[in-house]
């Protein structure tokens, strides 16, 4: 509500005139605080939300493949939602909540249903079990973000790496074994054991400690950037033909760059210790 020069609050009409009458420091934002700025960013976010919630219905219906797509496409627009904020300055705390809130749904909730469907079901007590942990390991992770996102010193941040694996890497690890599944149709892949043991390791990578390369550790050197293009480009390729191993592949290679990243952090603060002494 805005209140006119003699101190009575204006109706609707006289509110909308008021905002663009200017100068008027709520200007811009939405009666309820929210810049019109932040409208493209937190709707990416939302649809991000209902990508992850529609994983879980089309796992309902036995529909893997879709679910994990489903999944992917959330994870896709979570990675958009930031840099579209960041590109027309419209980073704000509500926009950050909503992220979290949609990550924790997308990336922890949702895989833990998928996987409990698909494989986790067979053993009721145990594979429950693993599906929480995933669940609960990626609120962990997110409730740590937001506890450390206002802290003036992070040590892997300010290195340039990631404390532990982000929450929709995690998820995307999680369903390597129902992308060995799809692409080879091998029953083992489906083992509740297998699958259990692997959700485990892969919730206990979303809380960890260990320092994992960030975008801007894998930023390529300005001599090789035309050969990285050309890799992106075949990648894209390779997952419109063949998305399972393509994935698995991707997978592959981020789990065997972790120790490429804990090698790179340890040898930083090395430098950074000998710097300071």
């Amino acid at each position: 509500m805005i209140l006119g020069p003699d101190g009575r609050p204006l109706d609707a009409e006289d509110d909308e005139a008021e905002l663009e009458a200017g100068p008027n420091p709520r200007r811009g934002r939405l009666p309820g605080g929210l810049s019109l700025r932040a409208l493209a960013p937190n709707a990416i976010t939302s649809a991000a939300l209902c990508a992850g919630l529609t994983g879980i219905r089309f796992a309902t219906d036995g529909q893997w493949e879709k679910a994990v797509f489903a999944v992917i496409l959330a994870g896709m627009l979570d990675g958009i939602d930031g840099r579209v904020a960041r590109l027309m300055k419209a980073q704000s705390r509500f926009g950050a909540e909503l992220d979290s809130l949609a990550d924790n749904v997308s990336f922890g909730v949702a895989p833990a249903l998928i996987l409990f469907m698909w494989s986790l079901n067979d053993l009721p007590r145990v594979g429950w079990f693993a599906a929480l942990a995933l669940a609960v390991c990626c609120a962990l992770r997110l409730a740590r973000f937001n506890a450390r996102i206002d802290l003036p010193e992070q040590p892997h941040k300010s290195a340039g790496f990631l404390t532990g694996v982000p929450a929709p890497v995690g998820a995307g690890l999680a369903f390597l074994p129902l992308y060995l599944w799809i692409a080879s149709g091998e029953a083992v892949f489906r083992n509740p054991v297998v699958v259990g043991l692997w959700t485990l390791g892969m919730a206990f990578l979303m809380i960890s400690s260990l320092a994992t390369l960030s975008w801007t550790s894998l930023r390529p050197r300005r001599s090789i950037r035309i050969e990285v293009i050309a890799l992106f480009g075949l990648v894209i390729a390779a997952l419109l033909t063949e998305p399972w191993w393509t994935l698995v592949a991707i997978c592959a290679v981020y789990l065997a760059l972790i120790p490429l990243a804990i090698v790179r952090y340890a040898r930083f603060r090395r430098q950074r210790a000998a710097g300071a002494a």
